[in-house]
């Protein structure tokens, strides 16, 4: 499948300006500094909810499964970064990269940062395992609510980071990254959010065991 701009994720985090009071958008509560997503798997798309709405969700299927909690783990394990041969495989032209299973085409996609916002293209369920298949992220991730966040070096070999997080993390980094984004490579600008971000993340993260990932 040829790449695309994906916008319903994405959305919410490139708006010029977000409204003084957010509000839950299941029940209408206002909602106060932080709150929780939810991941529409019709729409494809982000929802903000209140923590008892948030709750509702979180059993795999509840409410027929339209929605689903986004969760709040991250985990880290530098070994599951890819070496560049497998990078090659993938397809993917830059050295940032999220992946997530979606649910209703039921694969793997990738999206990765461009200044029109995320680029999406499907992954190849072979070659998905075959990249992917020994990582034990990979093998804890859930579809539609969390993502595999890559950054590989630039120079060869499998040098980098690869965390487990939230997907509206993922969102929010690609559109913090096209907010400031400069000339064809992003600029001063979009490197600074970037380092800022994973900066954040590894503060967050905690190591993957090698044995027994909790879900």
């Amino acid at each position: 499948m040829s790449p695309q701009t994906a916008g319903g994720g994405l959305r919410r985090f490139v708006a010029p300006r977000q409204p003084a009071v957010e509000r839950c958008e299941l029940c209408g509560v206002d909602l106060t500094g932080p709150h929780r997503h939810l991941v529409d798997t019709g729409k494809r798309a982000l929802t903000c909810a209140c923590v008892p709405c948030a709750l509702l969700f979180e059993r795999p299927g509840a409410g027929g499964g339209r929605f689903a909690s986004v969760p709040d783990r991250v985990l880290s394990d530098p070994g599951s970064v890819p070496d560049a041969a497998s990078w090659q495989r993938l397809r993917i032209p830059v050295s940032v990269a999220f992946f997530f299973h979606n649910s209703a085409l039921d694969r793997p996609v990738v999206l990765y940062p461009s200044p029109a916002g995320a680029t999406e293209s499907e992954v190849d369920p072979g070659t998905w395992r075959t990249v992917f298949g020994h990582s034990p992220l990979a093998g804890v991730l859930r579809p539609d609510v969390e993502a595999l966040l890559v950054r590989r070096d630039g120079a060869g070999g499998a040098g980098g980071e690869c965390f487990l997080l939230p997907v509206d993390r993922a969102y929010e980094l690609v559109g913090r990254l096209r907010l400031n984004w400069q000339g064809f490579d992003g600029g001063s600008g979009a490197r600074a959010e970037l380092a800022a971000f994973f900066d954040d993340v590894r503060q967050r993260a905690a190591p993957a065991p090698r044995e027994g990932l909790p879900t």
